[in-house]
């Protein structure tokens, strides 16, 4: 006897599931990354002003130059998801392996770079005389944890790829509570002050990325799949992260660009930019976890040949990213008088944020709909596009938000700039949902 097909309520209830059960964990894992900055400069807070300048220095130095390497994740997600789709956990588990060889390599590198670099890093970078000693310290100890930092990257991208974004959860909070005892522990019990603090991170990323290494052994070895580094495997995995490593690098210029605007304007504009990208950040955090479910389940779907499966999925996390949007943007309406104190107490600043917020609010359910698309199209593995979308972007933006301060525009103005950024961003995505190119089947795209 057939089985009845699903009705289109029952097959929305358990997309809704899928999406959850892949989001939230997701989230609680990507919010505890950055609790790992704010514990060291807690921490290192208590020394003094100018150690706390030089970890602020050293960490945006550091996070500037890992951070481009997150296509470690994106595309080993959506390599791992399509084969787990086609059925062959030991070619997936493979895949996953080749991106943390490539992650090993590049940390390798790049801690052969940073290391002899260091110096000149931290003096162009315009540290004052009193911190330049304290940033120096901290960014040549941490560097040593780079490789570490990226071989999470990839095996994060591995797990997702599973469909488990409960294992990162796990590490995340594990790597986490160890830094900050240990930070605790080396700066004030052993009296290593910043060299205390920066060792103590390195020791936690590399515990994490212990703990990721047994987790995929373990599944290598219960399915039979190679450990051995494979050239052709890896080669394959630094061919497809690269579109992905252009879109990262376009995107971190589009950011950069619209903090030089906003330090031309003042220092008030510019605080005030700070507080609003970091709030938006925050918001932009919970819509990525739907887009690292969406590049998880598309690629599982393409790699089934679920060509309908992927369609639903792509439609209901669509109206997943609009909800979530209009929640954000009404959330920070209603909780702007509790904000802007916590952050500011200075009259300039809060009349500056005041609309430059605002601005922000109406544009989340644009946000949330270019998270989502962003993570299906990253799940079919369509980066070459997304490479290209994000050019196209950058080079619109670039040009109008340089003429804000020349047209005598303020920091509103400029978030317009980002609004008008992000629905460029909407219509690149949408068009290529659309059109249905993305939806290549098959375990390899």
């Amino acid at each position: 006897m057939t089985q009845a097909p699903a009705t289109p309520k029952a097959l929305r209830r358990r997309h809704d599931r899928e999406i959850i059960a892949l989001a939230v964990p997701a989230f609680a894992a990507l919010v505890a990354e950055p609790l790992f900055l704010m514990a060291d400069s807690a921490i290192v807070g208590h020394l003094g002003t100018s150690q706390l300048a030089g970890l602020a220095i050293a960490a945006a130095l550091l996070m500037t130059a890992v951070s481009v390497f997150v296509f470690l994740a994106y595309a080993t997600t959506a390599a791992v998801s399509r084969r787990v789709g086609a059925g062959d956990l030991p070619a997936a588990i493979r895949q996953g392996m080749d991106g943390i060889w490539l992650a090993i390599i590049l940390g390798a590198a790049l801690v052969a770079v940073t290391l002899p670099a260091t110096p000149w890093l931290v003096d162009v970078f315009g540290a004052s005389d009193t911190a330049t000693p304290y940033a120096v310290t901290y960014l040549r100890i941490s560097s040593l944890g780079i490789p570490a930092m990226l071989i999470v990257f990839a095996a994060t991208g591995v797990l997702r790829g599973l469909q488990d974004t409960r294992t990162p959860l796990y590490v995340a909070v594990g790597g986490f509570t160890a830094n900050a005892l240990l930070n605790v522990g080396l700066v004030y019990g052993a009296g290593l002050g910043v060299a205390g603090s920066a060792w103590g991170t390195v020791i936690a990323q590399y515990a994490m990325a212990v703990a990721y290494l047994v987790v995929v052994v373990r599944g290598a070895r219960k399915h039979h799949a190679s450990l051995r580094p494979d050239a052709a495997g890896i080669r394959a995995s630094a061919q497809a992260g690269v579109p992905l490593l252009v879109r990262t690098l376009s995107l971190r210029a589009v950011m950069l660009i619209a903090t030089a605007v906003a330090a031309r304007m003042g220092d008030a504009e510019v605080a005030a930019h700070q507080i609003v990208l970091s709030l938006w950040g925050l918001m932009a955090f919970a819509l990525d976890a739907i887009a690292i479910a969406g590049q998880a389940i598309i690629g599982r779907h393409l790699g089934a040949g679920d060509t309908t499966g992927a369609r639903q999925v792509c439609r209901r996390m669509v109206q997943w990213g609009i909800a979530s949007g209009v929640v954000f943007g009404l959330l920070l309406v209603a909780l702007r008088p509790l904000l802007i104190p916590v952050f500011t107490g200075d009259s300039a600043v809060h009349d500056t944020l005041l609309p430059a917020l605002l601005v922000v609010a109406l544009t989340q359910p644009v946000a949330g709909v270019v998270f989502v698309l962003d993570g299906v199209l990253m799940g079919a593995g369509d980066g070459p596009y997304l490479a290209w979308a994000m050019l196209l972007t950058l080079a619109v933006f670039t040009p109008v938000a340089l003429l804000v301060p020349a047209l005598g525009g303020g920091l509103t103005a400029l978030w317009w700039c980002m609004g008008l950024m992000m629905a460029l961003r909407m219509a690149t995505l949408w068009h290529r949902t659309r059109s249905g190119r993305w939806i290549v089947t098959g375990a390899t795209r």
